[in-house]
């Protein structure tokens, strides 16, 4: 099956999502561009899309970020469970605030699975994109059976006069034992109940998102009503309690507390995300929630009794208010904290 070309302008009609390499208007054509996957916009493709954003100052053309969608471990069947590091909308919604002119969400399935490096350069980058600029990671592999090295991307892009940057890891730390940051080390540190070295690597608070659904209404009758949501195909972080910052439809942020599991006092169910909002009290039903997660409180636990849960409860959302109050981050009105440095 191939995929249809189409694109989707925003109220900015300078930034677009086109979700092919067929189709590309005249306007997105000779643009610098950032190919990866960049699941996080991590620090290390945030080294990327600078050198294409450079690129595309220089060229007065401009710089889009390219990457697959699916990822393309979807495709070849090694996704064992949820490990997005953000959706593809958030994903466009950063570029857009970097200034990108455009997303292009290259459609993987047989078509470029079975496309060798040099095609992929031919069609997809010269013909397709028709690319001014490709800035890769020193790591990009690329190609059917990923035999692509930058080095063959960087003469396949000769060939058709375009400029390429290959870009040197972005380390963790100084040092001889200094690791790459990768979107893997991320996923790692949220599994471990890691957030601040996660927000670390990233460069920002990692945020999840999701629809507020309607849940058990049992929070409410023991004052700790929640607006609830599911991670679908965003990783899942450690089982546990968080200090977090929640906002509703991109208004201000909130402080708050939340429960990511299965909570095993009151029957265990698929995981779910439950946010506790400080000093809050609207209808939230239908609308998009986004979590910054900022410190891990504790491990779920399984309590005896529904007294001894909520008896934890009032001392979880003290922590957590401690605990973003340390962060500096103690109103509604205001933006996010810096991030630590770990």
């Amino acid at each position: 099956m191939t995929a249809e070309a189409s694109s989707d302008t925003g109220p900015d009609t300078g930034f677009a999502i086109h979700r092919h390499w067929r189709g590309v208007p005249d306007n997105l054509r000779g643009l610098a561009i950032a190919l990866g996957n960049f699941d996080g916009l991590h620090r290390g493709h945030m080294a990327v899309v600078d050198a294409a954003s450079a690129a595309g100052e220089h060229g007065g053309r401009g710089w889009a970020l390219a990457t697959f969608e699916p990822p393309p471990r979807v495709y070849f069947g090694r996704a064992s469970g949820p490990f997005r590091l953000m959706t593809p909308e958030k994903r466009a919604e950063i570029a857009r605030e970097l200034g990108a002119h455009a997303v292009f969400e290259l459609p993987f399935g047989d078509e470029l699975a079975h496309m060798d490096d040099q095609a992929f350069i031919d069609r997809v980058i010269a013909e397709g994109l028709g690319a001014a600029h490709v800035a890769v990671g020193g790591d990009f592999r690329f190609g059917r059976g990923r035999v692509g090295t930058t080095e063959n991307l960087v003469r396949h892009c000769a060939g058709h006069g375009i400029a390429t940057s290959v870009v040197v890891p972005v380390l963790e730390q100084d040092g001889a034992d200094a690791a790459k940051v990768s979107s893997t080390a991320i996923r790692e540190a949220l599994h471990e109940g890691d957030p601040s070295l996660a927000a670390s690597l990233l460069g920002r608070w990692w945020t999840a998102s999701g629809v507020v659904e309607h849940g058990e209404k049992r929070g409410r009758t023991i004052g700790f009503p929640t607006a609830n949501t599911r991670l679908g195909e965003l990783i899942e972080p450690r089982h546990g309690i968080y200090a977090v910052a929640v906002r509703f439809e991109a208004g201000p942020w909130h402080a708050g507390v939340a429960n990511f599991g299965r909570t095993p006092t009151t029957g265990e169910r698929d995981p779910l995300l439950e946010v506790h909002v400080f000093d809050f009290n609207e209808q939230l039903y239908g609308k998009l929630m986004e979590v910054a997660f900022m410190d891990f409180l504790r491990a779920e636990a399984r309590f005896g009794s529904l007294e001894e849960l909520v008896s934890q409860m009032h001392t979880d959302a003290e922590s957590a208010r401690k605990c973003l109050t340390r962060l500096r981050f103690t109103s509604a009105a205001q933006a996010l904290p810096p991030v630590p440095d770990v």
